[in-house]
């Protein structure tokens, strides 16, 4: 009896010493981006392991141009559903790309199958005993000729909020969060944020870009340690691994 109550006692430690990875899936706006080239956007996530203690793994999963219906359909979510173990977190942030109405392999009516996309997500992290975090889009840099921020999202971040409290599920409201970080930087100093460069400024954009969805490498940085900032205040047990 004793023999066996050491075991388990073993195996519980081991267990629970396990570290944690936290998994990103969602778009470009989040995606890992190539450092090794001359394009000069960076997805949040691939600025996110820095905001937590080592023991934290981040496994940014998420893809450029992905949404949550062709995330699903080209075999992505199996692809981090099959290695999920206990422990594990899975940051769920789609939307963007869900608009495209016009192009039925990407497009998700947000009130149907958005909204089921993120119920099947969110269910599927449960099975395998990980946490799932729903996050709203970013807002991105929309300015009028008054200089008032518009929404661009449409009703995604509603249905992803209303998941969120329907299934009980840890959420991060980027896109309010991001909203405040375009309007404190203003119309102006907010083309730091995303990729805005002028002719001739850099190689890889000759004829210049206004590109006010992606995020410059300050951009992806300043909204990762939004979502850290959020994590910390949630009520799991990520939140004691955040380093700010």
């Amino acid at each position: 009896m004793r023999r066996a109550t050491l075991i388990t006692l073993m195996t519980c430690a081991i267990c629970f010493g396990q570290n944690s990875t936290v998994y990103t899936i969602g778009d470009s706006t989040m995606a890992e981006q190539d450092v090794d080239k001359e394009y000069p956007g960076r997805g949040w996530g691939q600025m996110l392991q820095q905001f937590f203690v080592d023991e934290i793994t981040v496994a940014n999963r998420a893809v450029s141009g992905r949404s949550s219906r062709s995330y699903i359909t080209e075999n992505r979510w199996d692809s981090v559903y099959r290695i999920l173990k206990p422990g594990d977190y899975v940051l769920i942030q789609f939307g963007h790309n869900d608009q495209k109405a016009t192009d039925a392999r990407r497009f998700s009516n947000p009130h149907t199958a958005y909204r089921y996309n993120l119920i099947h997500f969110v269910k599927q992290t449960r099975e395998k005993g990980a946490i799932p975090i729903l996050l709203t889009s970013i807002s991105g840099r929309q300015f009028n000729d008054k200089g008032t921020l518009i929404n661009t999202l449409e009703t995604y971040p509603l249905e992803t909020r209303l998941v969120a409290q329907e299934y009980n599920v840890a959420f991060i409201d980027v896109q309010y969060f991001s909203e405040k970080l375009e309007e404190l930087y203003g119309p102006e100093k907010s083309k730091e944020l995303h990729l805005h460069y002028r002719p001739g400024e850099i190689k890889f954009y000759p004829d210049g870009v206004e590109d006010n969805v992606h995020l410059s490498s300050k951009g992806a940085t300043e909204i990762a340690r939004i979502v850290a900032t959020q994590i910390e205040q949630l009520n799991i047990p990520l939140a004691d691994k955040v380093k700010l």
